[in-house]
C-alpha cells in the first residue's frame, strides 16, 4: 500500500513546529526524537509503519485547537489516535504529519442520571465509561472487543459495535454529541445531550468520519440501566452452513437477542486453548445471549432453543450461573488474542445480509483452499458483522501480499452479495484502494466534497479511506 512520500519543505521546518507546539504544550507532551516517535509508527495493523514528524499529547480542547492552528498555519498534516487499536490503519502516519493523541483526555466531565447520559472526554477507554458508572446501576452499550484499550474518539471515529450491537447499535446509536476541532482550530460543538439538539444534524456526519473531518475531543454518550438479568446459551454444530442457518432462522423469526457470535472451529480450539472455557469439539459455535427479567429470558430462550435444535446440534450449553456466563464470554473477548499464538494474521470486517451467512462462510472455504491459506471465522453474526483473520507468515516471502490479496476478495465478495466492506473497524489504508468496488465515481466524489468543506486543505488524517488516485488533485 502505496503512503505518499514526505515533503521535503515540511521536512525542513520540523525545527520551527516543533519549537512552536513547545510553546503551547508541556516538554513532555511533545514528542519529536527518532527513537521517541518510533511508539507512534504504526497502530493494530502493524505490517505497515512510517515514524511521524512528532507527536503531540495536548490534556484540553484548547490544547487541541491551539495545536491543530499551528499545524494549519505551517501547512502540516495531522493524524488523530485514539488508543492506537484500529486494525486498518486509521492511526498510520506520514512521514511529514503530526500524531495528535487524546491518551490524555480522559476526565468525566458529567454524568446526567435522570436523563440518561454521561459526558467524557474522548480518550477515556470504552470500557471505563461504563466503570464510572456501574455502581450506579447503568452501563454504556457499544462494547468492542477491545474495549479495555480502545479510546472513544476512536469508537467515533470508526463507528464502533461489539458483541452487543444486535440489541443496542453502535456507536451512533449511543452518541449524542460531541465537542470537536477543526482543522484551523475552530470548536464546534455538534448535537447535545438530548435528542433533537438544535443546529444542523451533522452528529452522523463526525461519526464514523475516521478523522477526516476533525478532531473529537469530548462526547456526550447515552447510558442505559443495566437489564434486570442476562443468559447466554452456547450451540455446538457439525458445520459452519447449520449454524449460519440457525443465527438466520432467528433472525427471522423476530426474537432480538443482545447478542449473537460465531466462531469456527480454528478459532474453537484456539481460543480454548488459551482461555480454558471449555468449548465443545465441533465446526462452528453460536453465543446466544438474551435479557430481561427471568419469564422474558425463558420465553425468549424457549424459541432459540426449538429452532436450535432442528440443524442437530452436537452440543447445547445453556449457562446456570454467573460463573458459568463468564466463562461462555471469556473465550469470546479472547479470541483475538488467543488467534496471535498461531501466527501472524489480517483481521477483516466486512458485512453481509444476515440470510446470506451459510453461503458466504462457504465461499471464503473455498477461496481460502485457493489461496492455500488458513482462515479463521470469529464474528457478530447477528448483524452480519463478519472477522475472517486470515493466518499468514510475516515473515515468508509474498505471504503478506497473498494475504492481502485473499482480504481482498472477500471484502468484494461481501459487497457482491449486498454488504459493505467495513462494519466497525474502518477503511484507514487497509481497504481505501477498495472503495472503488463499492462506490462509483459520484458516490466518492460527494463524500470528498463534504472533506473539502471540513478540512479544506486536506490536512487531516492523510492517505486514508480515498483511494489516492481519487483525492490527487485535492491534497496539497
Amino acid at each position: 500500500m502505496e503512503m505518499p512520500r514526505p515533503q521535503a519543505a515540511i521536512l525542513d521546518k520540523k525545527d520551527r513546529v516543533v519549537e512552536r507546539l513547545h510553546g503551547i504544550l508541556p516538554d513532555e507532551a511533545v514528542i519529536h526524537e527518532e527513537h521517541e516517535v518510533r511508539a507512534y509508527e504504526c497502530d493494530a495493523l502493524t505490517a505497515y509503519r512510517c515514524p511521524p514528524l512528532a507527536a503531540v499529547l495536548p490534556a484540553t480542547t484548547e490544547e487541541v485547537a491551539a495545536v491543530l492552528k499551528i499545524c494549519h498555519e505551517e501547512g502540516v498534516p495531522v493524524v488523530p489516535r485514539g488508543s492506537g487499536t484500529s486494525l486498518a490503519g486509521g492511526a498510520l502516519p506520514t512521514a511529514d504529519s503530526v500524531i495528535l493523541g487524546v491518551a490524555r483526555l480522559t476526565e468525566v466531565l458529567e454524568t446526567d442520571y435522570a436523563n440518561r447520559f454521561i459526558r467524557v472526554q474522548a480518550g477515556r477507554t470504552n470500557l471505563s465509561v461504563s466503570g464510572a458508572v456501574e455502581d450506579d446501576g447503568f452501563f454504556y452499550a457499544p462494547d468492542p472487543s477491545s474495549q479495555l484499550a480502545c479510546a472513544i474518539a476512536g469508537n467515533i471515529g470508526m463507528n464502533s459495535g461489539g458483541a452487543h450491537c444486535l440489541k443496542y447499535g453502535v456507536t451512533t446509536n449511543n452518541l449524542l454529541g460531541v465537542t470537536a476541532v477543526l482543522m484551523d482550530g475552530t470548536v464546534v460543538e455538534i448535537g447535545g445531550a438530548h435528542l433533537d439538539a438544535g443546529g444542523l444534524d451533522l452528529l452522523g456526519v463526525i461519526c464514523g468520519s475516521e478523522g477526516q473531518l476533525a478532531v473529537v475531543t469530548e462526547a456526550t454518550l447515552r447510558i442505559l440501566p443495566k437489564p434486570e438479568g442476562a443468559r447466554p446459551v452456547l450451540m455446538g454444530y457439525d458445520s459452519s452452513e447449520a449454524a449460519g442457518q440457525v443465527v438466520s432462522d432467528i433472525i427471522k423469526a423476530g426474537i432480538l437477542p443482545v447478542a449473537i457470535e460465531f466462531m469456527d472451529r480454528l478459532c474453537i480450539r484456539a481460543t480454548d486453548d488459551f482461555s480454558g472455557a471449555g468449548y465443545p469439539d465441533c465446526e462452528a459455535l453460536l453465543i446466544v445471549e438474551v435479557e430481561g427479567s427471568e419469564a422474558e429470558i425463558d420465553a425468549q430462550l424457549g424459541v432459540i432453543l426449538q429452532i436450535a435444535r432442528k440443524y442437530d446440534p452436537v452440543a447445547i450449553r445453556e449457562s446456570q450461573s454467573p460463573e458459568e456466563s463468564a466463562r461462555i464470554w471469556t473465550g469470546r473477548k479472547s479470541a483475538f488474542g488467543a488467534m496471535g499464538r498461531l501466527g501472524d494474521y489480517i483481521c477483516l470486517d466486512g458485512t453481509i445480509p444476515v440470510d446470506r451467512l451459510p453461503e458466504v462462510l462457504r465461499r471464503i472455504g473455498e477461496m481460502a483452499e485457493s489461496y492455500g491459506l488458513r482462515v479463521a471465522n470469529v464474528f457478530h453474526a447477528g448483524d452480519g458483522n463478519m472477522h475472517p483473520l486470515i493466518l499468514f507468515d510475516a515473515n515468508g516471502p509474498g505471504q503478506l501480499e497473498k494475504a492481502e490479496a485473499l482480504g481482498a476478495d472477500i471484502l468484494r465478495l461481501c459487497v457482491e452479495v449486498g454488504g459493505c466492506l467495513t462494519g466497525e473497524h474502518g477503511v484507514g489504508i487497509e481497504k481505501r484502494d477498495l472503495m472503488t468496488d463499492q462506490f462509483g465515481p459520484d458516490d466518492l466524489e460527494a463524500q470528498m466534497r463534504v472533506k473539502d468543506v471540513f478540512d479544506p486543505g486536506w490536512l487531516l488524517n492523510p492517505a486514508k479511506v480515498f483511494p489516492l488516485a481519487s483525492s490527487a488533485g485535492r491534497r496539497p
